[in-house]
C-alpha cells in the first residue's frame, strides 16, 4: 500500500516541501497530494507590487508539478482531525474527507488586525492576492493629493509605503509606526531608509500606536487623527486558525509546536512548516514568520520525512538568518545583514545594487518553488518503514 502524504497549503513552504518529497521518494511507494485553494502560486513577497498596478507573471501549479508525481487538489481546508489522521476539505465537487499517513501542515498566515476597531470595515491588507487586488482597485480610483496611511513599520509596511509613493507620487503617503522608523536596523541601514523616505516625500509618524480605523482617518492613541482616504494595515501576521482547533500542541497564537525536524511534538505523523510552525532557531529563539524561515523549514521537514521513511540520516541543520531584504520601490533597496538569530550588524547594502539584490532574492524564491530539489540526488530511495517507528 502506498504511504499517503498530504501537504496542506501551497505557499512557499508547502509547494517546496511537496516537490522535494517527490524528488526524494519513489512514486511506487508514496502518494503525495498537495491541497490548495488556488490553482496558481502566489508570490506573497510581491503583493505590494501587485497593489500598485504591476502585473505578475502567472505561475500555474499544473505546470510546476507536471510529471513530478504530486497530485494537486484544488480545495479549501476546513478541518484537521490529527487523531483520526483525516483532513476535511471543500472543493468544486463538495465536501470531502482525505486520509493521510503523514501530514505536512503549511497553511501559513494572513493579516493580523490586532483587534483594532474598524480594521475589518475600513483597512486594506496585502497579505493575500485578493487583498492586494482590492487595494489596487481602490488606489486606482484616488485623485491626486488624497492621503494614504500605511500602518505598521515592519518590512511589509516599509515596502508598501515606498512602493505606493514611487508609483503614485501625486498622493500624500504617510506611515505610522508603533516605534521608531527602522529602529531595529544598523545606523547605516536606518540612515538610508530615512533618506529614501525623504526623497519619496513620505511623512513618518513615529511612536504612533493606531487604536482605531475610520472611513477617512486612522486614530492614534494620543488622540491625534491621520487623514486617510485609504488605510493599509501591515501590523504583522496571524496564523490560520485550523491548527488551534485540533488536538495538536500549539502556542497561544495557534502555531504548531515542532522539534528540530519540524515534527509535531504531540503527533509524530504531523509536520508543520513556514508561518504555521513554532520552530526554534539559533539562540533558542522562535523563527519569525517570513519566506526566509519558510524555505529552510520546508527543506528540513521534507528531508526528515524522507529519512524516516527510507531509513536514512536525519537532517541536523538549524535554520539561520543571513540578511533582511527590503525593497524601497523599484529603484532602491536595503539589505541589512544580520546575525544567525536575526539581529542587525553594522554592514548593510543600499541603493540600486540592493534593489537588484532583492529582486534576485524574489526571483530565487519563486525559482525554488518550481525547482525544490537543490542538492538532491536524482536517485529516489525506497520506503522501508513507517516514519513513527524512527526517532
Amino acid at each position: 500500500m502506498l504511504h499517503r502524504i498530504i501537504v496542506l497549503g501551497a505557499g512557499y513552504s508547502g509547494a517546496i516541501a511537496a516537490g522535494r518529497l517527490a524528488k526524494r521518494l519513489r512514486r511506487e511507494d508514496v502518494a503525495i497530494t498537495l491541497v490548495n485553494a488556488e490553482p496558481d502560486f502566489v508570490e506573497r513577497v510581491r503583493m505590494h507590487q501587485l497593489a500598485v498596478g504591476q502585473d505578475l507573471a502567472p505561475r500555474p501549479f499544473s505546470e510546476m508539478f507536471a510529471d513530478t508525481g504530486v497530485e494537486l487538489k484544488l480545495a479549501k481546508v476546513t478541518g484537521v482531525d490529527a487523531d483520526r489522521r483525516t483532513v476535511a476539505v471543500a472543493g468544486p465537487d463538495g465536501a470531502e474527507e482525505l486520509t493521510y499517513d503523514t501530514l505536512v501542515y503549511a497553511l501559513g498566515s494572513g493579516w493580523n488586525d490586532q483587534g483594532v476597531p474598524g480594521t475589518d470595515a475600513h483597512a486594506h491588507e496585502i497579505a493575500s492576492r485578493p487583498g492586494a487586488l482590492r487595494l489596487r482597485e481602490r488606489l486606482a480610483r484616488l485623485d491626486a493629493g488624497q492621503p494614504v496611511v500605511v500602518v505598521g513599520g515592519g518590512l511589509t509596511g516599509l515596502e508598501a509605503a515606498t512602493e505606493i509613493a514611487e508609483a503614485r507620487p501625486d498622493l500624500d503617503v504617510a506611515l505610522a509606526a508603533r516605534g521608531g522608523l527602522g529602529d531595529w536596523l544598523s545606523p547605516k541601514g536606518r540612515g538610508h531608509l530615512l533618506k529614501v523616505f525623504g526623497r519619496l516625500g513620505i511623512t513618518v509618524h513615529e511612536h504612533a500606536d493606531v487604536t482605531a480605523v475610520e472611513a477617512d482617518r486612522a486614530v492614534i492613541a494620543d488622540g491625534r487623527s491621520l487623514p486617510a482616504a485609504v488605510t493599509v494595515w501591515t501590523t504583522g501576521f496571524a496564523v490560520h486558525p485550523i491548527a488551534k482547533a485540533t488536538t495538536l500542541e500549539t502556542d497561544a497564537t495557534g502555531r504548531i509546536v515542532v522539534d528540530g525536524t519540524m515534527r509535531s511534538v504531540s503527533h509524530p505523523d504531523v509536520y508543520a512548516i513556514g508561518d504555521a510552525a513554532l520552530a526554534m532557531g539559533p539562540g533558542d529563539k522562535p523563527l519569525r514568520m517570513s519566506c526566509a524561515s519558510g524555505t529552510p523549514t520546508a527543506w528540513q521537514a521534507a528531508d526528515a520525512i524522507a529519512a524516516r521513511l527510507t531509513g536514512g540520516k536525519l537532517p541536523k541543520t538549524t535554520p539561520r538568518y543571513f540578511n533582511q531584504c527590503i525593497s524601497l520601490g523599484r529603484r532602491e533597496g536595503l539589505i541589512q545583514y544580520v546575525t544567525a538569530d536575526d539581529r542587525a550588524v553594522r554592514a548593510a547594502l543600499t541603493g540600486r545594487l540592493a534593489a537588484v539584490y532583492k529582486e534576485l532574492v524574489c526571483k530565487g524564491a519563486a525559482w525554488g518553488v518550481a525547482n525544490p530539489t537543490l542538492g538532491i540526488p536524482t536517485r529516489r530511495r525506497r520506503v522501508v518503514h513507517e516514519p513513527a517507528a524512527a526517532g
